[in-house]
């Protein structure tokens, strides 16, 4: 496979902070705050994952933003939910790209390709640096859905932590 080497140099020689300058801690809390608004709405569990860039390895490999997500989505146990309605929304800053990994539960509901067009919306505030923006966003977007398949319910309790993870 060919890697591109405008890819392996954003990746390699990415400054150290981008998540920071991208997304500073005031940033991350209001995304905090807006899945945390978000999961009210319906039953459905969101993460958020940012990382600045890919090991060497992974990158080197040519593994692309969407394999990197599904490890996301194990490591952080996204799919550890009572009604497998667990959702990642992923951004791997050095490429900009976001990637959205759903659960069984929504998978059988949702069509793929609207949480592509949520990504591709996603990524064209991206392109403008506008980070949280785009983030906030699209999890307003995935929360549309959500509530259209797992509408709330009494006693609905949180299953999955709200704050975002920097990888």
């Amino acid at each position: 496979m060919s890697v591109k080497l405008g890819r392996i140099l954003r990746h390699l020689f990415g400054m150290p902070g981008a998540v920071a300058r991208a997304l500073p801690a005031a940033s991350l809390a209001r995304i905090e705050r807006a899945i945390k608004k978000a999961e009210a709405e319906h039953r459905g569990e969101i993460r958020f994952a940012v990382e600045a860039a890919l090991e060497s390895g992974a990158l080197l490999s040519g593994q692309s933003s969407r394999s990197r997500a599904l490890e996301v989505f194990s490591l952080l146990r996204v799919w550890d939910t009572g009604e497998n309605n667990g959702v990642l929304i992923y951004l791997l800053l050095a490429d900009r790209a976001a990637e959205i990994v759903v659960d069984r539960g929504i998978h059988a509901k949702v069509q793929a390709a609207e949480w592509r067009q949520i990504c591709r919306r996603m990524e064209g505030a991206f392109a403008k640096a506008e980070f949280e923006h785009g983030v906030v966003s699209g999890i307003d977007e995935v929360s549309q859905v959500l509530a259209r398949h797992f509408p709330p319910r009494p006693g609905d309790r949180n299953e999955l932590p709200d704050k975002p993870a920097v990888l």
